[in-house]
């Protein structure tokens, strides 16, 4: 098989019900793969029963995200690899227009789909859209999505382009690529792995890209959801680790000492707007990096010596908090992007 789809499961029997027969539908001339981290439901025993086609790797200890996929794919022998959550509705020819896009370009390293909102179908989802973009200062956006607005789809991002990160709810990527830029980063455990990922991807002059033609539906906050604090916590902490990573010299401590200022606003508005465990995460994150700021800085030296080609297509030298907060500007489309960036 030249693509494999692999989804990896922790304790989610009920999405794989759910979702797996569409996947296998749609699918035909893929393998499809359900890569196990150490559930303690049902699930293995269900998929051998209900689900005899789809292969089964078991990974003995949950290692979340990161880790659940680096070993997933250490066992997969496929030029293509699709890392698909559990709560992803796949819709007809969904991987034909990406592997397509794929074929056409060696440099191409990922690619997403669109991703819509499985309960408000007509509306972009949140984990990914029509593809991401990073700001100056290291905040994740998409066209599509800006912090907490999600568009409705009208078609105004229709057009396949280059983008910065690939969400990594629905994600393929080129294995050798990922085999080459060594992965995920395990250290993140989950959140923002994908967008370390791609700009290590773009740093080595590989492109990522975005292909509407595929769409895909998805639930969104099946591990954490957005009000519970270790997601903030993952995400301050992965931000801080994966801007100090890939940032290029001359931007690095400008960027992060505006970054400190902006976490700590955010940090007591949530303390303000009583929540308190959101505000302890935050200063865990950072309390979490400056622990670990010897051991990111040996990561920093190595992927320097590793940076040729650097492609920035998809960086917005603005501040998306700025535009968002201040300036109201709540679309992609109000932004002032250069339309091929």
């Amino acid at each position: 098989m030249r693509v494999a789809v692999v989804i990896l499961n922790w304790n989610g029997q009920h999405l794989l019900r759910q979702f797996l027969p569409g996947v296998l539908r749609f699918s035909p001339n893929a393998e499809v793969v359900v890569a196990d981290n150490a559930s303690t439901d049902d699930s293995v025993n269900m998929l051998k029963e209900e689900f005899p086609t789809v292969r089964i790797i078991r990974i003995p200890t949950n290692k979340g995200y990161t880790g659940g996929y680096n070993e997933a794919l250490r066992e997969i022998d496929a030029e293509y690899c699709v890392l698909l959550n559990s709560d992803i509705e796949v819709t007809e020819n969904w991987l034909d227009p990406v592997i397509a896009l794929m074929d056409s370009d060696e440099n191409i390293g990922a690619v997403q789909p669109k991703i819509r909102a499985f309960k408000q179908r007509s509306h972009f989802e949140y984990a990914g859209a029509a593809g991401g973009y990073l700001d100056r200062l290291g905040f994740p956006f998409c066209r599509g999505r800006i912090f907490e607005v999600l568009e409705e789809d009208l078609g105004q991002y229709d057009d396949t382009r280059e983008v910065f990160w690939a969400s990594g709810a629905c994600m393929f990527v080129r294995t050798e690529v990922f085999r080459a830029c060594d992965g995920f980063d395990e250290s993140f455990f989950a959140h923002m792995e994908e967008i370390d990922l791609c700009w290590r991807m773009k740093n080595q002059g590989w492109k990522v890209m975005y292909e509407p033609k595929s769409v895909v539906f998805h639930i969104g906050g099946g591990t954490l959801d957005k009000s519970n604090w270790k997601k903030t916590y993952f995400n301050f902490r992965n931000n801080l680790e994966l801007m100090y990573k890939n940032i290029e010299d001359k931007y690095l401590f400008r960027s992060l000492f505006v970054r400190m200022l902006l976490d700590g606003v955010a940090a007591f508005k949530f303390l303000f707007s009583n929540g308190f465990s959101h505000f302890w995460a935050i200063l865990r994150a950072h309390l979490h990096f400056y622990r670990l700021l010897p051991q990111i800085r040996q990561k920093r030296r190595a992927l320097k010596k590793k940076v040729h080609n650097r492609n920035s297509t998809g960086v917005y030298m603005g501040s998306v908090v700025i535009d968002y907060f201040i300036r109201s500007k709540r679309s992609f489309k109000a932004l002032p992007i250069d339309p091929q960036r």
